[in-house]
């Protein structure tokens, strides 16, 4: 079964920028769409960013509007890993980082339509 590994996040200051890297355990991440979902303290969790499974083009991206011109998903076939390159961070960007994945064609910003998680990682963005 497919198992996703989160790393890559840490303490920033506003501004400041992050990558975090989504490792899955074989090849089998490459036939997945795959998100990042994020939980402030007490909210719900939100959908951030998506990847389609590559069409020879590294994946089609999508973003949350809060997100849209500062983060970049991309995804690397060759190491099984996808990232989130975070920049401009702001405060307000602090939260649990899960990746997600799911079928070809899920909407992954609707939690329901995934099925594997990986465990989480930290960001937080403070001066």
């Amino acid at each position: 079964q497919l198992q996703l590994v989160e790393s890559g996040g840490g303490l920033v200051q506003p501004g400041g920028s992050l990558r975090l890297s989504c490792a899955a355990s074989d090849f089998t991440l490459d036939y997945y769409d795959i998100g990042w979902f994020r939980q402030a303290p007490g909210k719900e969790r939100e959908g951030v960013s998506s990847i389609s499974t590559s069409d020879g083009r590294g994946g089609r991206a999508n973003y949350a509007d809060s997100v849209k011109g500062r983060f970049t998903i991309s995804r690397d076939n060759a190491k099984h890993t996808v990232y989130l390159q975070m920049n401009s961070l702001k405060p307000e960007d602090t939260a649990i980082y899960y990746c997600a994945a799911g079928p070809w064609g899920s909407n992954l910003f609707v939690m329901s339509e995934v099925h594997v998680w990986g465990q989480g990682t930290q960001v937080t963005v403070s001066s």
